[in-house]
């Protein structure tokens, strides 16, 4: 899948089938589900995950703990527009 189709499934009812519960997070903080977005990746593991949890944190307005996640995943908290950052990342999950 590229980022093209994975935007274009954004006008199904559902995810696309078998894309990586980070992806399906990002594509559930897309369609406004955020709180469903945040219970997948709450308590997964890894850099990949935690750059999705603290871009979820950054959403949500909850800075302090954005910047959390943001330096488990080994990154600084970024000054671009959400959707560049969601863009981002999907992009690199792809």
């Amino acid at each position: 899948m590229n980022f093209g189709k994975f935007k274009q499934s954004l006008s199904g009812p559902e995810p696309p089938p078998g894309i990586p519960v980070l992806l399906q997070s990002l594509w559930l903080d897309a369609k406004g589900k955020w709180k469903d977005a945040h219970e997948l990746v709450n308590g997964l593991e890894g850099a990949k995950a935690y750059w999705v949890h603290a871009y979820l944190h950054r959403k949500e307005g909850d800075s302090s703990n954005a910047s959390y996640w943001y330096r488990r995943a080994g990154r600084l908290m970024p000054s671009c527009m959400l959707q560049k950052e969601w863009e981002e990342i999907v992009k690199a999950l792809l």
